[in-house]
């Protein structure tokens, strides 16, 4: 069976990561409320919020044939149990920044995948520990000036001028630019897709 691949996302760091499996998706992105119970757990949020995501783009398809599968993820940063999300504004950033710096912090991210015709999904996440450079307050300034910051969370890009500041980490790497190819590969299979 041929499936068409739909991803609910607008990140071009999402899009270009699922392409170099081969996979040619349509960009649906998701608008859905991001907020959730406080008392979750970081991947409990992540694979809420994938799975909100990926079955609120399963809601919007008139067109809805066999094999079409809609891929949701989210990604969140975390210091000493609380969730950086995107910043707010350039001072927002600033803080996350000077929070992290010298310091290492956990990346997870959700990834859902939901049949469009049954609505069987599947949901998993990934975690990776990821180390920062001690960082000035110069550093900092030149670096949200760059407008980098401004649409990632915890205010940082590990595949752009935020790899100048990470000194290491353990897991992904492709956890931590929001999509962990691994776990998609995984997930995808459990629907038929092999992207190998």
């Amino acid at each position: 069976m041929d499936h068409t691949i739909i991803l609910a996302s607008s990140s071009p760091r999402r899009q270009e990561l699922i392409r170099t499996l081969g996979l040619d998706p349509i960009i649906l992105p998701s608008h859905v409320d991001e907020s959730v119970d406080a008392s979750m757990s970081p991947q409990e949020v992540v694979e809420e919020l994938a799975l909100r995501k990926a079955l609120s783009v399963t809601d919007e398809l008139a067109d809805i044939r066999p094999g079409m599968v809609v891929i949701g993820s989210d990604t969140i940063v975390v210091l000493d149990g609380e969730i950086l999300g995107k910043p707010s504004d350039s001072d927002d950033a600033s803080r996350m920044l000077h929070r992290l710096q010298g310091r290492a912090h956990a990346v997870y991210s959700g990834i859902a995948c939901v049949d469009v015709a049954t609505r069987r999904h599947t949901v998993s996440h990934r975690r990776t520990t990821v180390h920062m450079q001690p960082l000035t307050e110069d550093q900092i300034s030149r670096y949200v000036e760059t407008g980098e910051p401004s649409d990632k969370a915890g205010s940082y890009a590990i595949q752009g001028i935020g790899a100048t500041f990470i000194t290491g980490i353990e897991g992904d790497y492709f956890n931590v630019v929001g999509l962990p190819l691994n776990l998609l590969s995984e997930l995808l299979s459990e629907f038929g897709i092999h992207v190998l």
